[in-house]
């Protein structure tokens, strides 16, 4: 077996794995639900405000030395901030508030620009609350491999912020 052979078979077996991927999900849907002792609105105004998040965000629980930067007005549509830690680079800002969700935009430069939605729903004892992550995994082959685990990464950031979200409240 010459050199040429070997690489020839090596390039097929790169590009067999990458036309492979693109049979993956290109979108993605994380959530996770937890029922709070608390109104909706409660829930809906922290979530509304740049400085209300950071009361339950989860990535400040991971990371004490993630740097927040506020941004926009303090509550409502274009409230948002600029954060920068050890879990990458970005922004988030809030694109909708409804009467029951708040959605975000983030961007997260060359890692992709995923939605978030908290939305509520009043039940006996409290509101269910729900927190969703929406994202595009183009036709990038490592991002769509990536997107098979995003369940496991981000589901636990959420549980951690859903369980934040009861202590703030």
């Amino acid at each position: 077996m010459t050199i040429w052979t070997i690489l020839a078979s090596s390039a097929g077996v790169v590009a067999l794995a990458a036309a492979g991927s693109l049979l993956l999900p290109r979108h993605v849907h994380v959530e996770r639900q937890a029922t709070l002792s608390a109104a909706p609105e409660a829930v809906l105004a922290l979530a509304a405000s740049n400085t209300g998040y950071q009361q339950f965000n989860p990535y400040l629980s991971a990371d004490p030395a993630l740097k927040i930067d506020p941004f926009g007005p303090a509550t409502g549509v274009g409230s948002g901030f600029a954060f920068d830690g050890k879990d990458g680079t970005g922004t988030q800002v809030v694109a909708e508030v409804r009467a029951d969700a708040v959605r975000y935009d983030i961007d997260l430069g060359p890692m992709g620009q995923p939605t978030q939605t908290i939305a509520t729903r009043s039940v006996d004892g409290g509101v269910l609350v729900t927190w969703s992550m929406d994202a595009d995994m183009g036709f990038n082959p490592v991002g769509r491999v990536m997107g098979l685990f995003l369940d496991r990464m981000i589901g636990n950031t959420f549980e951690q912020g859903l369980g934040n979200l009861a202590t703030a409240l």
